[in-house]
C-alpha cells in the first residue's frame, strides 16, 4: 500500500462560536471516517492551547482527499469557515516517513503510563 496522504490542521475559533463550531466539527467525525478513502480521521482540542480545535486525518491518496472535500457539507463549511474562526485555518500537510500499519483496534490496550 502506498504511503496515506495525510495533513494536520488547527482552527482557532472565535469565542462566542466555539461550542458551536466544536459542535459541528464533531458531527464529521462518523460520516468521514465512513468515506472509502478515509485512513483515519481525529478531532482533539490542544491542551496547550484550550479553545484551540485540531485535527488529523489520513486518506489513502490525494484523490480520496479531494473527494471528501468535494461533499456539500464540507463544501458549505469551507463557505462559511470564517464566520466561526478568528484566523483562517491552519493546515500542514505531511509526509509519512514510517511504514503505515492501521491500528489493531480489536481491543488492543495502550501502553503503559511512564
Amino acid at each position: 500500500m502506498p504511503q496515506p496522504f495525510a495533513l494536520v490542521g488547527t482552527a482557532h475559533p472565535k469565542p462566542e462560536r466555539a461550542e458551536e463550531l466544536k459542535q459541528l466539527l464533531l458531527s464529521f467525525v462518523e460520516p468521514t471516517r465512513q468515506e472509502s478513502g478515509c485512513l483515519e480521521y481525529h478531532f482533539h482540542e490542544d491542551r496547550n492551547d484550550p479553545g484551540a480545535f485540531v485535527f488529523y486525518e489520513a486518506w489513502r491518496s490525494q484523490a480520496d482527499l479531494d473527494a471528501h472535500l468535494a461533499l456539500p457539507h464540507m463544501q458549505a463549511f469551507w463557505e462559511r469557515r470564517m464566520d466561526y474562526l478568528e484566523t483562517d485555518l491552519d493546515i500542514r500537510f505531511l509526509t509519512m516517513h514510517s511504514p503505515y500499519e492501521p491500528a489493531d483496534r480489536t481491543g488492543a490496550q495502550p501502553p503503559a503510563a511512564r
